[in-house]
């Protein structure tokens, strides 16, 4: 039985979207299931996977909050 967690920040991944849509999220949860059948023999049936949005700003990346650690990035 296995479950797999799939954590991303809230942040929109589509024009004017603040968030993963359920169209995306529906996609991901087929790809998943899909995989782990065909990699490894699981039954999608038996196959959990837990969808998790997390603020931007209670993500972390170097040491800082993302978005000070993007605005510390230099662009070019």
């Amino acid at each position: 039985m296995p479950i797999v967690t799939i954590e991303v920040t809230r942040e929109g991944t589509v024009p004017g979207a603040d968030r993963t849509t359920p169209e995306q999220k529906a996609a991901l949860f087929r790809g998943v299931s899909d995989l782990l059948r065909d990699v490894m023999g699981k039954d999608p049936d038996t196959t959990f996977i837990i969808f998790r949005e997390v603020e931007l700003e209670d993500w972390g990346r170097g040491g800082l909050p993302v978005p000070a650690y993007r605005a510390a990035i230099p662009t070019g």
